[in-house]
C-alpha cells in the first residue's frame, strides 16, 4: 500500500533535491541572478510569442472559472520575470503583487506595464525565500498565490509556504516529466561523464504533497514544441550561460560547447527542436478533505 501521507510526500521531495545532479554540482558563491539577468531579454522575447500568449490566455480564461481571478483580487505572483503573468492579471483588474529578484526582468516588466499603461502592480524585489510573511503582512494576505514555473518553489517548505500567504487559491506550475534538462543533456554527459537526471521542481512532487494535505486540486497538461533557428554566437552564449552555475566556462568547456553547437549547425545556424510539458494545477486552501469529510 502506498503511504499517502504529508510526511512521506515532503520525504520523497527533499530526496530528490538531495539526489539532484543539477543541486549537487550548483557551484558555491555563484549568484543565480547573473544568470536570470543576463537572460531577461531573450526571456522576454521567447515568451511573448502567439502560440505562448494564446495558451495563456487559456490558462486565464480556466483561473476565472474556478473563481481564482476575478476584478478587485489581490494575487501575489512569485517569479513574476518580465511581467508575463502580473500584466494580464493586472488587466483583469486585479491588484498585483509581483515578487521578482532579477533587476533586468523588473526593468523590463516596469517598462511593459508603463508601455500598456497598467496600474496596480506593486514590484518588491527579493526571492520567494527572503521573504518573511509576518514582515511583510502577507500571511494570509492574497485572494490568489500565483507561481508559474519558478525555482522560488524548490521543496516542501516553500509550497507551504505559497499556502500561508493565501487566503483563497494557489496556482502551481512547473515542468512534467520532459523539461529543459533534455536540451542541455548531451553536452552535459560530454563535460561530467554523467546523465543530467532528478529535475527537482517537477509538478508531481508538489501535487503529490498538496493531495496528501486533504486539498483535491485540478491538474492539466500542456506541452509545447520551438524550432530554435540561431546564429552560431547566441547558441555559444546560451550553452555557456546555462552551465555557469556548474562549472567555470573555460577554453576547454567553450571548446566543448562548440563542438556541440557545430553538430548541430545547419546552412550557417544552430538548429535544434526544443519540447517539453507543463503540469499546472489550482487549488481553494479552504477546501480540505479530512479523513472522509470535506472542511470548508
Amino acid at each position: 500500500m502506498t503511504n499517502n501521507t504529508q510526511e512521506y510526500w515532503q520525504d520523497r521531495w527533499r530526496e530528490a533535491v538531495k539526489n539532484s545532479t543539477m543541486r549537487r554540482r550548483r557551484r558555491q558563491g555563484n549568484d543565480p541572478m547573473q544568470r536570470w539577468n543576463k537572460m531577461a531579454g531573450d526571456f522576454a522575447e521567447r515568451t511573448s510569442e502567439k502560440d505562448t500568449g494564446d495558451k495563456r490566455q487559456k490558462t486565464l480564461a480556466w483561473l476565472c472559472e474556478t473563481g481564482a481571478l476575478r476584478a478587485g483580487a489581490k494575487i501575489l505572483d512569485i517569479g513574476a520575470g518580465p511581467g508575463n503573468w502580473a500584466l494580464p492579471l493586472a488587466g483583469h483588474g486585479a491588484m498585483v503583487t509581483a515578487l521578482e529578484p532579477a533587476g533586468a526582468m523588473i526593468e523590463i516588466l516596469e517598462g511593459r506595464a508603463r508601455a500598456a499603461e497598467i496600474a496596480g502592480i506593486e514590484i518588491h524585489q527579493a526571492t520567494w525565500q527572503e521573504i518573511d510573511l509576518d514582515a511583510f503582512g502577507w500571511r494570509g494576505g492574497f485572494d490568489l498565490v500565483f507561481a508559474s514555473m519558478t525555482p522560488g518553489v524548490d521543496g516542501p517548505e516553500m509550497l507551504q509556504k505559497m499556502i500561508a500567504a493565501s487566503k483563497g487559491y494557489c496556482y502551481l506550475s512547473a515542468f512534467a516529466g520532459r523539461h529543459w534538462q533534455e536540451w542541455y543533456g548531451g553536452l552535459w554527459r560530454k563535460l561530467f561523464n554523467e546523465e543530467l537526471s532528478g529535475h527537482v521542481n517537477d509538478i508531481i512532487h508538489p501535487f503529490n504533497l498538496v493531495y496528501a494535505m486533504g486539498y483535491r486540486p485540478e491538474l492539466r497538461f500542456e506541452t509545447w514544441e520551438r524550432q530554435i533557428s540561431w546564429p552560431r554566437d547566441k547558441a555559444m552564449e546560451d550553452f555557456a550561460t546555462h552551465l555557469e552555475s556548474y562549472t567555470e566556462i573555460t577554453a576547454e568547456v567553450r571548446t566543448a560547447i562548440a563542438a556541440h553547437v557545430d553538430e548541430h549547425f545547419r546552412d550557417g545556424l544552430f538548429c535544434d527542436t526544443r519540447s517539453g510539458c507543463r503540469g499546472m494545477m489550482v487549488w481553494d486552501i479552504r477546501q480540505r478533505v479530512v479523513g472522509l469529510q470535506e472542511e470548508k
